[in-house]
């Protein structure tokens, strides 16, 4: 078998895109979509009769105002996530915006309205992850969503202290973005990195052993990869969501794939960690790496879902005007 036949005897591999044509190609359990995914594929030829329509549907205008262009987003949201999940037999993750990564209560009220669209639409909760970033206001938005049925997946996670905070509030899967941990250490120290030592892969074999070691059920899934290296180095990992190039990579890479996770052991030792709100922030504050990163991320995330916004207050005018 090819490694990317030999990983998904190992690891459920998700598809990290919205593009429907390459989840068809690379046959995943699941799919995973962000702002700036969703923003690529409203731009491909065979997604703007789907943007007519969810124009049509929310009542944008061109002057549209923040609640039409919000309704109009989840909309687009909730129809790709249709057209997914006829493909894929498990999982699509849905993101809220960005903008309310430091709103607990604005980010469980779109959450919710997003689950009230796809229901309309015939599909279950069940088969959708909300997904928002792991900040300490994200965390205890999913805290309460968890609670209510709506299962979360926890975004631009980039350090420890998000890792045992989403553990504590039963957060259902978490998204440990290792290329960007690999970037941010290569910026920062000058150094090149084997597969090996790549601190985006110590990361999360730390996360895994952790959870694993104290009985969490929390899911574990590596995203936002730079090298197959890397993907193989994490192989067992719960889940890996990963680029339909490196999928593509994998599927042309020969040779034996060895399990690197193992959910039996063995671990390195450490004790369990329960952080409170004021632990987490001073945490995160003296981890600079995930403190660049996780603002970084969230403002970049704004920028495309703002840029999405635009390209359909476009659309609703070529429409108007044609």
């Amino acid at each position: 078998m090819n490694k990317l036949d030999q990983l998904k005897t190992m690891t459920e591999v998700v598809a990290d895109t919205g593009d429907i044509e390459a989840i068809k190609r690379y046959s995943p359990q699941d799919a995973t979509t962000n702002p700036s995914l969703l923003l690529k594929a409203a731009q491909l030829p065979q997604y703007q009769s789907m943007l007519q329509s969810c124009i049509t549907a929310s009542g944008l205008t061109a002057r549209g105002d923040q609640v039409e262009l919000n309704n109009c987003v989840d909309q687009l949201l909730v129809a790709i996530a249709g057209e997914i999940l006829a493909i894929v037999p498990g999982r699509v993750s849905l993101e809220v915006d960005a903008r309310l990564s430091f709103d607990t209560r604005g980010t469980i009220a779109r959450a919710s309205h997003l689950i009230n669209l796809l229901a309309g639409q015939g599909i279950g909760a069940e088969r959708v992850l909300i997904k928002m970033a792991a900040s300490w206001e994200g965390i205890q938005a999913a805290r309460e969503l968890e609670k209510a049925g709506i299962n979360c997946n926890l975004t631009l996670l980039f350090g420890n202290a998000q890792a045992l905070a989403c553990a504590d509030a039963g957060v259902f899967l978490i998204s440990p973005f290792v290329g960007r941990i690999l970037d941010w250490y290569k910026a920062s120290t000058g150094q090149q990195y084997t597969a090996e030592q790549d601190p985006g892969v110590q990361s999360v074999n730390f996360i895994y052993d952790y959870y694993k070691q104290h009985g969490y059920k929390t899911v574990v899934m590596g995203a936002s990869f730079r090298n197959i290296g890397e993907i193989e180095q994490l192989a067992g990992c719960d889940k890996l969501t990963i680029s339909p190039e490196l999928l593509g990579q994998l599927e042309l890479e020969q040779g034996e794939l060895i399990r690197q996770l193992n959910p039996n052991g063995p671990f390195a030792q450490s004790n369990k960690l329960i952080e409170s709100e004021n632990q987490f922030r001073w945490s995160l504050n003296q981890d600079a790496m995930a403190t660049e990163k996780l603002s970084e991320g969230i403002r970049h995330f704004a920028a495309d879902q703002f840029k999405l916004e635009q390209l359909l207050l476009q659309s609703s005018s070529r429409r108007v005007a044609s």
